[in-house]
């Protein structure tokens, strides 16, 4: 029996080391799982995000062309309300799934600056569906949607924490 008593503080430490090690590892494991599930949801995000930028993006294309059509804009391309008015249809269906899936697994605050922008292109829409002419009022819609545009990206890039890009604002020309 003295000889278990002399081997007993090296089995204690043996159980220990083997539980420290399997302790060691599950936590490590555990850390990467963490680290690897919240690069999945990253990129999940990062594909909404951008699905929804850019199918609102369509819409703002189809407005821009059609305030050339009105005297309202410079944009090479005029397009009659009539002739918009499938293409624009057909962009809000496209952006309606996408809005969804950004409220569910977007960042409130990213949510919210995606609100501010579709609102500022819906004013924009709510002008040329008035068929009006008046190229300073179109000037500072078109500001105000940049604006928006820009706070929903630097919403993103802080969410995502991604390092600021640039603005992707051109010199608006003079219509």
């Amino acid at each position: 029996m003295s000889a278990f008593l002399q081997q007993l503080p090296a089995l204690i430490g043996v159980v220990i080391g083997a539980l420290g090690s399997y302790l060691a590892v599950v936590r490590g494991d555990q850390a990467r799982f963490r680290r690897e599930q919240e690069a999945r949801w990253d990129e999940r995000r990062l594909s909404v995000y951008a699905e929804w930028a850019q199918a609102l993006k369509k819409t703002v294309s189809v407005d821009y062309r059609v305030a050339a059509h009105l005297g309202n804009d410079p944009h090479p391309h005029p397009l009659s309300p009539q002739e918009a008015e499938p293409l624009l249809e057909a962009a809000q269906s496209e952006r309606d799934p996408y809005g969804e899936k950004l409220i569910m697994l977007g960042d409130p605050a990213v949510v919210a600056k995606a609100q501010e922008w579709v609102v500022a292109v819906m004013e924009m829409e709510r002008f040329l569906r008035e068929e009006r002419q008046d190229p300073e009022t179109w000037r500072a819609l078109l500001e105000r949607q940049r604006d928006g545009r820009d706070a929903f990206y630097a919403a993103v890039r802080e969410d995502l924490t991604l390092p600021p890009g640039h603005s992707g604002r051109l010199p608006l020309p003079e219509a």
